[in-house]
């Protein structure tokens, strides 16, 4: 017996324990012990039933996440799972905390299944890329029907224990708190009863209805964006209900295997553990975040009360400070407004709205209010003067040790930060709007920011439940400068002779959520005006800098909230229209520069983009702006659209090859050698045959 799964009988029944902290993984040795405790269990004449429980806080969480990638150890899962099944008597899996994956289909193996209260199960597969291969797809519509199994196994979503028992996931919901106390009673009752095994591969399967399974694969399609793990989910279920069990099986096992060979599989993989390492910094081990409890947001505008909104939701005490009474009003009203919607979609209670609302925050005008925060976020105007001014006020009333942040999408945090008497406790902290929803935090490391200070960043965002990425102070950081790159590889294409509507449509098809001119007119074209001008003094005179965006801007047109800019929004609609004056002006822009327009297919769109996007990632990491490759695709995936299922774009060029990457901008630099010029971390990294993943690894 593996020491993973300990075996010990109470009144006639086997208490199988998983014992492999801290989420009882299926490890093989947990997929061992598991086999030879059901083998134990038949052959034994003292049992006559077994439950099956996790030790500690969950049941079984899943795959065990050190083994992929590794060569497969037996005993399968999908065998262990089968014999679990084709034990000669009752198994109770008894759920709690989470039972995920492999973790949900071993539940599925037994014969019944008890959840505790404050459980969710689920089949996320599918957000890795690949499907349930251990019979997920093919036990779960035979226990709940079609639309509830695809539900669940093309969302990879977590369900609630109260609802696995509508579904009929789950035989009964327990009202014990201890799991083996709640199996122990489920199986009694069981052997009281005296219903024996009930096998879920022996149900019949729903009646096959090519109609409603055409439906599902469009849907997944669509929504999945060139994603190819959800629509053969669907192909796995299908497989269910038109085949005997065991065909089925092996139908799933071989749709699994095609997935787990996949490119998207990889680059899904490379998202999930990266998203885990993104935090662990070489310079915050051993160190100690100062603790937060209450906060200070400077600015009630969209960013602010994003922020103050955020930290309520998460049970921080917020002080708002606003420059008048009017403002300070507007500002409540605006938090008052998310926690309103928050209650309508049942994200929060009336009583729970209340409290936050009426007792946790607060807006006013005297920043003397701030005395006692831990924290204070700055998210007022864009403007190196008016945040100085800011922080010259707080380093007068703020407590010793408070962590003074500002939230600047591209100043020097440095110049900031001198004009207070504690750099050290000064840093960037980059929300992203809408601030309560987007996850991306960039924590930006100011030349003088105390470790604990970083630590306490980094502490931050996971209260909020976000994603931090540490970045380094330059024009930009990581995301924006590299926003900024792309960007005008967009623009330098158009002048040459693209759309604007045919590039977007190119990078919709590539896997990004929305094309950067249909971005741009989601966030307003006044930003990127504003930036433009303020940029134009240092601007090389060799760039290219195309005024087009200028002219659209001067006509008023400044996205969606002007009702037009690349793309014309008729009576408000969210979803625009090409626009025939944008695409004039662009021809005049490009007959005064005397360019002679050519065509682009989406291939050579896809690759500029994507070379400019690398070559600048690649400049951020070998200046250390970004510590590793993982910290540009965390930054990416998170909060700037990149199809998670590429892996980021230092993973994607990885995946391409760096010399082909490298090949392209040289190819692209005869054209214009100033814009495209090669990384010196790229050619270092082809010259040695490496590539950008072989530095994620280094301290």
């Amino acid at each position: 017996m593996s020491d993973l799964v300990r075996v010990s009988v109470t009144d006639r029944i086997a208490v199988i324990r998983v014992a492999n902290p801290p989420v009882n993984a299926l490890s093989q040795g947990v997929r061992q012990g598991l086999s030879d405790a059901i083998e134990t269990v038949d052959t034994s004449a003292d049992i006559d039933a077994a439950i099956i429980v996790g030790d500690g806080r969950t049941f079984i969480a899943g795959a065990d996440i050190s083994e992929f990638g590794k060569p497969p150890q037996p005993p399968a899962l999908p065998d262990v799972i089968n014999r679990i099944e084709a034990s000669m008597k009752p198994i109770v899996a008894v759920l709690h905390g989470t039972a995920l994956g492999g973790g949900l289909e071993v539940a599925l193996g037994a014969h019944y299944r008890v959840g505790l209260k404050g459980a969710r199960v689920g089949l996320p597969e599918v957000t890795l890329g690949i499907l349930p291969g251990a019979g997920g797809t093919q036990r779960m519509p035979r226990l709940v029907g079609v639309d509830a199994a695809l539900d669940m196994i093309t969302s990879g979503r977590h369900v609630p224990i109260a609802e696995a028992e509508k579904l009929g996931i789950v035989d009964t919901v327990s009202d014990e708190a201890d799991p083996e106390a709640a199996g122990l009673a489920f199986a009694a009752k069981i052997l009281a009863d005296d219903r024996g095994v009930r096998r879920i591969r022996d149900m019949d399967p729903p009646a096959k209805d090519d109609a409603v399974l055409a439906d599902w694969r469009a849907k997944v399609t669509k929504a999945a964006r060139g994603q190819i793990a959800p629509p053969t989910c669907v192909d796995a279920v299908a497989a269910a209900l038109s085949l005997p069990f065991e065909d089925g099986l092996a139908e799933e096992r071989r749709l699994f295997k095609t997935l787990l060979d996949s490119p998207q599989r990889e680059g899904l993989i490379h998202a999930f553990f990266s998203e885990r390492k993104v935090a662990k910094l070489p310079e915050l081990k051993g160190v100690e975040p100062r603790p937060v409890a209450k906060i200070g947001v400077i600015g009630g505008g969209t960013m602010g009360a994003g922020i103050a909104f955020c930290a309520l939701l998460n049970e921080l005490d917020v002080t708002l400070i606003e420059r008048d009474q009017d403002a300070a009003a507007k500002a409540a009203g605006t938090i008052s407004g998310l926690a309103d919607g928050s209650v309508k979609r049942g994200k929060l209670t009336q009583e729970k709205r209340d409290a936050l609302v009426g007792k946790s925050f607060r807006a006013v005008t005297d920043y003397a209010a701030l005395s006692d925060v831990d924290l204070v976020v700055e998210a007022v105007f864009e403007s190196m003067e008016v945040k100085q001014d800011v922080f010259t006020k707080l380093d007068a009333v703020c407590k010793p040790g408070a962590v003074l942040a500002t939230n600047t999408s591209y100043l020097d945090i440095d110049e900031i930060a001198a004009m207070t008497s504690r750099p050290q406790d000064v840093i960037g902290l980059h929300f992203f709007s809408p601030a309560h929803i987007m996850k991306l935090l960039e924590v930006v490391v100011a030349d003088k920011t105390a470790p604990e200070v970083v630590a306490t960043g980094f502490a931050l965002a996971k209260t909020l439940k976000k994603i931090a990425v540490r970045a380094g102070v330059c024009d930009g950081f990581i995301g924006n400068r590299m926003l900024a790159v792309y960007r005008a590889a967009a623009d330098h294409m158009i002048l040459d002779g693209a759309s604007p509507y045919q590039i977007d449509k190119a990078l919709v098809n590539f896997g990004f959520a929305m094309g950067p001119f249909a971005v741009s007119d989601l966030a307003g074209l006044d930003i990127g005006w504003a930036t433009r001008k303020r940029r134009a003094a240092t601007r090389d005179p060799r760039e290219r800098v195309p005024t087009y965006a200028d002219r659209i801007c001067e006509n008023g047109w400044f996205g969606q909230k002007t009702g037009r800019g690349y793309y014309k929004y008729e009576d408000g609609a969210r979803k625009g229209t090409p626009d025939p004056e944008v695409e004039q002006i662009v021809a005049e822009e490009r007959a005064k520069l005397g360019i002679e327009p050519r065509a682009f297919d989406d291939e050579e769109i896809v690759r500029r983009y994507m070379a400019a996007m690398i070559n600048e990632a690649a400049k951020i990491v070998d200046e250390g702006i970004a510590k590793r490759p993982l910290d540009v695709d965390i930054t990416l995936l998170s909060g700037y659209g990149f199809p998670r299922w590429r892996g980021g774009p230092m993973k994607y060029a990885d995946m391409v090859g760096l010399d082909t990457v490298l090949s392209d901008i040289r190819t692209f630099a005869k054209e214009d050698d100033y814009f495209w010029r090669p990384a010196r971390l790229l050619e270092d990294l082809v010259a040695k045959g490496s590539n950008f993943d072989s530095l994620n690894n280094e301290d």
